[in-house]
């Protein structure tokens, strides 16, 4: 994570000053594992797939995701830890071990966030997956229509632009409407002698509505974080991190600079946030329909 750190320009002390406490994110995915780095802050969890009530991940995505958005690094002296890493989460968890979901599923989950909005003050949500383009499109625009509800209530919507690149208009669904904050991938100089690259197949706009998109870029290659795997065997532990690469990586970084920037700034907007994290972002000089407004720059965003 250091290195992603210095790529966003998420600086040591920038996370002495902001560390997202008291700001309370949502995570939709595969569940989470309750990992020693999130030292007691899940605090809430529904599962819409087997129903269970304590808190579990069987895919693993869901803890690597809440991990680079809000792990504290605690098993790793603060090595892995995440943007973050005093934020609060309220996990729904909406696919199954296999990745599997439903529209329905999620619209179920979105609905039960905005009836506990004020419970548990929501201000973040992060989705980072996505939906093959054979959903009807009656279902992605009623997904759509209710994510852009949330928007309008003051929850900031984040979603990741999809692994389906680099052809234009390979977006992903949920990434394609104006009040939804789209994150693909960049990895600036990291392993350009790699072939497995992020940036590569990082969902590129414009959308379907003729919108700019994505909005904005984060590093998601190789990206080390909480492992749902992890487990204590005597004094130590054993499966503590491991490495994913996909936007649904980049997208938790950009939720947890909002996470800062709501700490420093309580009462900005979802529509204020956004401003303020294109108009600080990197210009990578790429095309728009690759990089959006450019790089995160979270010390840049926080200064405006």
């Amino acid at each position: 994570m250091w290195r992603v750190k210095e790529q966003i320009a998420c600086t040591k002390n920038v996370q002495n000053k902001y560390s997202g406490k008291n700001i309370s994110v949502a995570i939709l995915d595969t569940g989470i594992f309750l990992h020693p780095d999130f030292s007691g802050r899940v605090i809430a969890f529904r599962d819409f797939v087997h129903q269970k009530k304590s808190p579990y991940d069987d895919s693993g995505h869901g803890t690597h995701v809440a991990g680079c958005l809000a792990g504290d690094g605690y098993l790793s002296e603060g090595r892995f830890c995440g943007i973050a890493p005093s934020c609060r989460l309220i996990i729904g968890k909406i696919l199954d071990k296999n990745g599997n979901g439903s529209i329905d599923t999620m619209i179920d989950a979105i609905q039960w966030l905005l009836e506990n909005k004020e419970k548990y003050n929501v201000k973040i949500l992060n989705i980072s997956i996505g939906f093959e383009k054979h959903v009807t499109e009656y279902k992605i625009n009623k997904l759509i229509d209710l994510l852009e509800d949330i928007w309008s209530k003051g929850i900031l919507v984040i979603v990741a632009a999809g692994n389906k690149g680099p052809k234009d208009k390979s977006i992903s669904p949920l990434g394609m409407s104006k009040n939804i904050f789209t994150v693909g991938c960049h990895d600036l100089d990291y392993n350009k002698e790699g072939i497995t690259l992020c940036e590569e197949y990082s969902g590129r706009g414009p959308s379907s509505y003729s919108l700019k998109k994505p909005d904005i870029v984060a590093p998601g290659t190789n990206i080390f974080s909480t492992c749902n795997k992890c487990r204590r065997s005597g004094k130590y532990y054993t499966d503590i991190y491991e490495s994913k690469s996909g936007t649904s990586f980049a997208t938790p970084l950009v939720a947890g600079a909002s996470a800062l920037l709501l700490e420093k700034k309580p009462n900005l907007t979802p529509d204020e946030i956004r401003f303020r994290l294109c108009y600080s972002a990197t210009d990578l000089k790429e095309p728009w329909n690759k990089q959006g407004w450019g790089m995160l720059n979270v010390r840049r965003a926080l200064e405006l």
